[in-house]
């Protein structure tokens, strides 16, 4: 069973909100202040945020630049994980991925589902990793936010999170890419 090793040292990340809305603005993005409040509460850091509108091109334009940019850590975006014809980040977000953690759609679909019941389906949530930073994909509601932080993130983005976290693997993520 999952457990919090009260011998080791928190250890905090940069995390950047990327909140996906043709419609929203820093005043009534909930979904992003939602994850904005509980970043800072765990005690990570918030290294930026910006809202971008539902174009593919621009979404993965963001990811890379962030992918890219030494002071994040992790991303999370919020918005256009749906079904409708403008819901295209997680196509965005593949476009920038190297590899895709499987697993966080599964486990997301099991937290919504105790939730919502069989509206889960609905939700394409994904995570992945693009050149040594995390990424995730969250819906657009501050409920979906709220379930993804508090019943996955916030373990798997503390290093202190036993048996294994996202946080103790994140100096190796770009291994691959180090000169040997």
């Amino acid at each position: 069973m999952s457990r919090i090793d009260t011998t080791a040292d928190f250890i905090p990340i940069r995390i950047a909100v990327l909140t996906v809305s043709d419609t929203r603005t820093l005043d009534d993005d909930k979904s992003g202040t939602v994850l904005v409040d509980r970043i800072k509460d765990a005690g990570h850091i918030l290294a930026d945020r910006k809202i971008v509108p539902d174009d593919r091109s621009t979404i993965a334009a963001q990811l890379s630049a962030w992918a890219d940019d030494p002071d994040v850590d992790v991303v999370i975006s919020t918005g256009g994980t749906g079904l409708t014809g403008r819901d295209v980040t997680v196509e965005a977000h593949r476009d920038v991925y190297e590899k895709e953690i499987d697993a966080f759609s599964t486990v997301f679909t099991i937290v919504s589902m105790q939730k919502i019941g069989t509206s889960a389906v609905q939700s394409r949530a994904t995570g992945g990793v693009a050149r040594g930073t995390y990424m995730f994909a969250l819906p657009g509601s501050p409920g979906a936010c709220k379930d993804a932080w508090d019943e996955i993130l916030s373990k798997q983005l503390d290093f202190r999170h036993r048996p294994c976290n996202f946080v103790e693997i994140l100096p190796r993520l770009d291994e691959h890419l180090r000169r040997k």
